[in-house]
């Protein structure tokens, strides 16, 4: 089994904080792991024993309902972590169930030595604690999206997000099913969606690739002067 090295954590926002002497604990608990595209890391229910750093590919995390649909929670992208904050809950449960998207490689982090790492540190919890706050913003502001935002205005806006500054082309690297879902949009809405802004000139699509034709068109769709009750694809 491959090592996990020093140098592969520090990089990590969340282990940015760690001393040198902590990475090196981190490390010497960690477990790499890989997993081919579809295959699942864990399952909603199982026992939350370590957390995640995505070194390679994707992740998804969803939900499943009683009836068996799929709702997507998160892509978690090569340098990010997630399933972290469990540590702090007695006999943690995942609440969601994870699987790669693609090839992905991981670093799976003993959550329960990790913890005990932060009682021997106090310096160490208040960092940690900022960072979990800054993510704690962001799912704010994703709640926000998804209650105040028509269908189209949240796609309006998850393109000018991955939009370059210096390019028109937003090439996106989930299949679109899972991203509609992402959006908390329907399969069938997501295709009307895309189709009423090719309509209206505003973007073009070919396969994964959207160029951008209208970027001030796109802009005033993302706000939220886009009205909820005139938006019919909602």
């Amino acid at each position: 089994m491959d090592r996990v090295s020093v140098a592969e954590l520090r990089g990590t926002l969340l282990l940015s904080g760690l001393t040198e002497r902590q990475l090196q604990r981190v490390a010497r608990r960690a477990i790499r792991l890989r997993l081919g595209e579809g295959r699942m890391l864990f399952t909603q229910g199982d026992p939350a024993d370590r957390f995640f750093l995505v070194r390679k590919g994707k992740v998804r995390l969803f939900r499943l309902s009683p009836e068996g649909a799929e709702k997507v929670i998160e892509i978690v992208a090569a340098g990010q972590t997630f399933a972290e904050a469990l540590m702090f809950l007695n006999a943690p449960r995942y609440p969601v169930c994870a699987a790669a998207l693609c090839p992905t490689e991981l670093i799976a982090i003993d959550a329960k030595d990790f913890a005990q790492m932060l009682r021997e540190s106090i310096d160490t919890c208040f960092v940690l604690l900022g960072i979990l706050s800054q993510r704690l913003r962001g799912l704010i502001g994703e709640i926000d999206n998804l209650t105040l935002h028509t269908a189209t205005s949240r796609m309006a806006r998850y393109l000018l997000a991955k939009l370059p500054k210096t390019d028109r082309v937003v090439v996106l690297d989930v299949r679109k099913g899972v991203l509609a879902s992402r959006l908390s949009i329907k399969p069938e809405t997501f295709s009307r969606v895309e189709k009423s802004l090719s309509d209206r000139g505003i973007i073009q699509v070919q396969g994964s690739r959207v160029t951008v034709l209208d970027r001030a068109a796109l802009e005033d769709i993302a706000r939220l002067g886009d009205s909820l009750e005139l938006d019919p694809l909602r």
